[in-house]
């Protein structure tokens, strides 16, 4: 342009050699081909590798379908297998909770039959210790008591308990405190009476002379077999008369008597008098006994106290069985004594706690 535009005319165009421009086109058209093959080749690749890749995705779609159907399948079957595992399950927990309901009835049951164990128990432990110990109040003896207490306590260790622990503790400690206790001897104490009772028919009055002789006739007889035994040695004869001769003394002196009567009434007595007055003594120590069984000590040795003073005073004080009667209405007053029979309160309060099932 600028040799243009300089002189104004046109340059001539350059004549390019025509075999050249041949041979340039032929390139063009080769490499062109080449590039077409190529890109026809690449192309071919590229569809077979295209279609092995559709082929792998519709074998991985027919997998994944097929997966799926079998995931789906396996759904299911999880599903169905939950429902029968919740179904069991809820089974399994009815039965669970039925069990644990039988197994709280049957625990609270065992309870209520172990406590109605214990409570029987415990009722026939104190009835049997308040009869032992009414059994004492009666018969004076601790002896009730004591058999009642140890046979107690043996039942009660064989329950083998611990709520009745407290029981058995409190049941040594009364035993203890029983047999360090001392009480009369009531049973012997009656056993005296009643032979006191027996013994006033054969006491002799002041006033029966007849009597006394034949109470004093028994004792020289007793003590005849002493001389029997000295006069063995002598002739048959002597014998006879040394017997004799005892017996006409024995005769003599029972016809005379001399004695000294303090109290003139006893010599006043009537036979008839005589057998009340006995009957009156017997009722004075049977009134003694029975102040003894209800344990009124007070009574009992005033009733001895009169019975002691009829004695003395209506009575020969030189026969020996008034004095064996005196004697034993002595030894009687000596052992009434006011005695309180020991309280079991500890037992019976264990027991009371025991049996409110605390």
């Amino acid at each position: 342009m600028s040799n243009e535009s300089s002189s104004g005319l046109p340059a001539p165009a350059p004549a390019a050699p025509r075999p050249a421009a041949a041979h340039g086109g032929r390139a063009t058209l080769f490499a062109l081909s080449a590039i077409a093959i190529a890109a026809l080749a690449s192309s071919v690749m590229l569809w077979q590798r295209l279609s092995s890749i559709q082929e792998q995705l519709a074998r991985q779609s027919a997998d994944s379908g097929a997966q799926a159907i079998e995931a789906r399948t396996m759904a299911q079957q999880a599903q169905e297998l939950a429902r029968e595992t919740s179904t069991r399950l809820a089974v399994a927990e009815a039965r669970v909770s039925e069990v644990a309901l039988q197994r709280s009835q049957l625990e609270e049951l065992m309870q209520s039959l172990s406590r109605t164990r214990d409570e029987n128990l415990v009722v026939d432990v104190e009835a049997a210790i308040r009869l032992a110990q009414q059994q004492a109040q009666l018969t004076g003896s601790l002896q009730p008591l004591v058999a009642a207490l140890k046979s107690a306590s043996q039942r009660v260790e064989r329950a083998s308990q611990p709520r009745l622990a407290p029981v058995l503790r409190a049941m040594g400690h009364d035993l203890e405190r029983l047999e360090r206790a001392n009480v009369i001897d009531t049973a012997g104490l009656l056993g005296r009476l009643d032979d006191l009772v027996l013994q006033v028919d054969e006491l002799p009055l002041l006033g029966s002379v007849a009597q006394a002789a034949s109470m004093r006739r028994p004792a020289g007889e007793a003590t005849a077999p002493a001389p029997a035994a000295s006069t063995a040695s002598q002739p048959r004869w002597q014998a006879t008369l040394h017997r004799t001769w005892e017996g006409v003394r024995d005769e003599v002196r029972g016809l005379v008597r001399v004695s000294r009567i303090d109290h003139p009434d006893a010599i006043l007595l009537a036979p008839d008098q005589a057998f009340f007055l006995r009957e009156n003594l017997k009722l004075k120590l049977l009134n003694a006994r029975l102040g003894l069984l209800a344990r009124r000590m007070d009574s009992a040795r005033a009733d001895l106290a009169g019975a002691y003073s009829a004695l003395g005073k209506y009575f020969d004080p030189a026969s020996r069985r008034t004095q064996n009667a005196i004697e034993a209405l002595q030894q009687l007053q000596a052992h009434m004594k006011t005695v309180e029979m020991p309280a079991l309160e500890d037992t019976f309060a264990a027991l009371a706690t025991a049996a409110a099932g605390r």
